[in-house]
């Protein structure tokens, strides 16, 4: 090794322990790390270069150290298989096989971001070395470009392209494409060793529990509640243990549940009369009654004690009475009027609408076949006004009445006789309920 070559490698010796202990507040600064490398070294060949190498991959390994929060000190250690480009003035002839080439160079990074940010750009620039199969050196002035992508806590991807320029006159300026996986150097500091002091033991309730570990040290329970007595969720005096509902409050005939209710109506099956039947309170559990058994129950049933029909609220049907009175409204061919004498079967009509407030009546007059279509109409009509006008003069509320005509189109008989056209010639009257 020449002399110069010696001096290089103390200059950047010398220079590279000078930074490292250089004061800085360390917060955020780049711990000591090491990198792993792989990359390509480019040579350009010129008639003075020929039949070298010109683009190698490589491997390596760097070091860094943060300086200040933008200033990182990095160490290079490359090494490749290839045949170097001396230059044919140097009289050095390339060899025939590839020959180690190994390179060490220091660099400074000064950083545009700080390490906290995703991605940092920075450039870089230094002075390194290298050798040739042991026998030959180089110097050379890296200068580059680089980012930093930050990975996990601690760790890098760095991504760096240098140009190395000839310091020596041996050395072939070359250009150097990285990429790199930086880790952490942590060094592990011995924890001293604590004798703890011989622990007092108290169980002041004797339950086998130690007062440090005991939720419940001034009463006796057991290891597995750690200390306390077994738990009563509910609060209804029976352990959770022996509870069957432990989140329910309920009594001890029933293991700890409450008094069951079959039936889901809210009473309990101790006071419920129909424990199996879903009931009201004010009948102990049982259903509203119906008396007289028409399927309305008493609450709703007008007429409590004698069967009636549902629409009627649970009273007698009413339509077989009143189909009774309007079989004795006939009237002579070609007539409206009825006889005083068939009126008082209206009058019992007029008493039990007064009696049945609910309920409203269709009234329909009919002819016989006698006539034509029209005057037919016209008649049928007006004999259900003449009932309905009596109605309403007796009290009745018009409301509740209504009227159609039907002709001779509804014949109740044979309209070929005098019988069947008497028949005919009626009113009919349907309760509404």
């Amino acid at each position: 090794m020449s002399n110069s070559m010696k001096k290089i490698i103390v200059i950047l010796f010398v220079s590279v322990c000078s930074l490292s202990v250089i004061g800085q507040d360390t917060t955020s600064i780049k711990p000591s790390s090491i990198a792993f490398k792989i990359g390509l070294f480019k040579f350009k060949n010129t008639p003075s270069t020929e039949n070298a190498s010109q683009n190698v991959i490589q491997g390596g390994l760097q070091f860094y150290k943060g300086i200040t929060q933008h200033l990182d000190l990095m160490m290079n250690l490359d090494f490749a298989n290839l045949k170097y480009p001396f230059y044919t003035s140097s009289k050095i002839n390339v060899a025939k096989n590839n020959e180690m080439y190994t390179a060490i160079d220091a660099s400074l990074n000064y950083k545009l971001l700080t390490d906290e940010n995703k991605l940092v750009p920075y450039v870089s620039a230094g002075l390194g070395v290298a050798s040739i199969k042991n026998n030959y050196y180089t110097a050379y002035v890296p200068i580059g470009l680089g980012l930093q992508i930050k990975a996990k806590q601690g760790s890098y991807i760095n991504l760096l392209s240098t140009y190395r320029a000839e310091a020596s006159a041996l050395t072939k300026m070359h250009y150097n494409h990285s990429i790199s996986y930086t880790l952490p150097l942590k060094l592990r500091e011995k924890k001293p060793v604590m004798i703890p002091p011989v622990p007092v033991v108290s169980d002041n309730d004797d339950d086998g529990v130690v007062g440090s570990e005991d939720d419940c040290p001034n009463t006796s329970g057991l290891v597995k509640y750690h200390g306390c007595p077994v738990p009563d969720t509910d609060n209804d005096g029976i352990n959770d243990e022996n509870d069957k509902c432990p989140n329910a409050e309920g009594v001890v005939k029933y293991k700890g549940c409450p008094i069951p209710d079959t039936d889901k109506d809210g009473i309990n099956d101790e006071v419920d009369k129909c424990p199996n039947d879903k009931g009201l309170s004010r009948y102990e559990g049982c259903r509203i009654p119906d008396l007289d058994k028409d399927g309305v129950n008493d609450e709703q049933d007008k007429c409590p004690t004698i069967a009636g029909i549902i629409s009627n609220n649970g009273c007698a049907d009413l339509q077989p009475l009143v189909n009774e009175i309007s079989s004795q409204l006939k009237f002579e061919s070609g007539k409206v009027n009825l006889s005083k004498k068939i009126f008082v079967s209206v009058d019992t009509l007029v008493v039990l609408m007064q009696n049945n407030a609910n309920i409203t009546l269709v009234i329909s007059g009919h002819t016989d076949n006698t006539g034509t279509l029209k005057i037919n109409e016209k008649l049928s009509l007006q004999r259900a006004i003449v009932v309905s006008n009596y109605l309403i003069k007796k009290g009745i509320d018009k409301k509740r009445i209504s009227q159609k005509g039907f002709a001779d189109t509804k014949p109740i008989a044979d309209n070929k006789t005098l019988k069947g056209r008497a028949q005919n010639r009626r009113v009919d009257i349907e309760v509404i309920y």
